[in-house]
């Protein structure tokens, strides 16, 4: 598989699945856009999408829950490359809470970043993909997929995040865009600490994850990576559209246990 000739754009690179993306992207041989909050971080990825493979590489600063920055920014991206092939929506949150627990700012929280930027993100490239007949995929959950105690706003969007995906992709057949969606299950990334996760119940939820996932043990970003270029790939998915593909050792089959 090539990504040769063709332009990504991905939000939330500037860590976990997203830099893991760009990078399975960058030895494909894809260019570019890097859309992230962290400068430093989306700094240190960009030479090393160069020097594995990419042409073209560029950043962006962008917050997706903020339409602005998101029109500016994919227009930007659109002057610079000149054309868009691909959307990877990674950008993501997890503010945790059961429902009597959940405010209003943290069903917020997880609601503008997970739905709202990644609607906003689609709708800013559509008219960017239509004269490519690109592609969109959504990063979202096995949580969006089946009901987990503590997490009632972040399974909520997710879920949200999910049936977007699959009406955008009725919506946007006419004009050749395919959309789906990859549902992970547990993944080692920062995403539960930088919700609020102790490092010792961090530990502790790795080691219950063992239990929960069939296969033993919880996914690597790189894995994720690959089932995200499978469905962008129209050397391999050029009929799969408003699909959800969990990538989650098989947890979404034993439930919330």
């Amino acid at each position: 598989m090539s990504f040769a000739g063709k332009v990504v754009l991905v939000t939330g690179a500037s860590s976990g699945i997203g830099a893991a993306a760009a990078l399975k992207l960058a030895g494909l041989k894809a260019s570019l856009a890097l859309f992230g909050r962290n400068r430093e971080a989306l700094e240190a990825l960009l030479p090393q999408c160069l020097s594995g493979g990419s042409p073209m590489v560029q950043t962006f600063l962008c917050d997706v829950s903020k339409e602005q920055e998101v029109t500016t920014n994919v227009k930007a991206a659109a002057e610079k490359f000149g054309r868009l092939d691909v959307l990877v929506n990674c950008a993501g949150v997890l503010v945790g809470g059961a429902t009597q627990d959940t405010t209003s700012a943290i069903f917020d929280t997880n609601f503008g970043t997970n739905t709202r930027g990644a609607f906003l993100m689609m709708s800013a490239c559509i008219p960017f993909l239509e004269p490519t007949k690109g592609n969109i995929v959504n990063v979202s959950s096995i949580n969006g997929m089946h009901s987990f105690q503590g997490v009632m706003a972040y399974c909520a969007s997710k879920a949200a995040l999910d049936q977007m995906t699959k009406c955008a992709a009725v919506d946007l057949a006419a004009k050749g865009i395919r959309v789906n969606s990859v549902n992970p299950g547990v993944t080692r990334t920062e995403l539960q600490k930088r919700g609020g996760m102790s490092e010792e119940k961090y530990q502790a939820f790795l080691e219950r994850s063992k239990v929960t996932h069939p296969l033993g043990r919880i996914a690597e970003p790189q894995e994720v990576a690959e089932a995200i270029v499978f469905l962008a790939g129209e050397a391999t998915a050029s009929f799969i559209t408003g699909a959800l593909l969990p990538v989650d050792g098989g947890r979404i089959n034993l439930g919330m246990r």
